[in-house]
């Protein structure tokens, strides 16, 4: 069983910047995309980052120029960093991992880790 765990959250003052890293319990080279994903109260969880195993990466428009997802297969590791953080940055985010096995797909979720941006 694959255990994704967060960390790096914590309360940061606007235009400050966070490091989250998500620990994977296996081989992160084992998951074709590997993501970051937000939920602010009130409001539908949401997509910020996606890197593939062929280290293509996407951002939600949002967070462009801000925000850069990383993933390190040596460690089993894939980390948000997170600079001019904005308010509206304020949410749990989540750890999320998806791999291919015999044309079946597998996807796990992490414990999610609170960001909270002062204005």
């Amino acid at each position: 069983q694959v255990q994704l765990v967060e960390s790096g959250g914590g309360l940061v003052q606007a235009g400050g910047s966070l490091r989250l890293s998500c620990a994977a319990s296996g081989s992160t080279s084992r998951f074709g995309v590997l993501s970051w994903y937000r939920q602010a109260p009130g409001k539908q969880r949401e997509l910020v980052a996606t890197v593939t195993s062929a280290d293509r990466k996407d951002y939600a428009d949002s967070v462009k120029g801000r925000f850069t997802i990383s993933r390190d297969n040596a460690k089993n590791t894939v980390d948000l960093q997170m600079n001019s953080l904005k308010f509206e940055d304020t949410a749990v985010y989540y750890c999320y991992a998806k791999k291919w096995v015999a044309m079946q797909v597998f996807d796990y979720w992490g414990q999610g880790t609170q960001v909270t941006v002062s204005s």
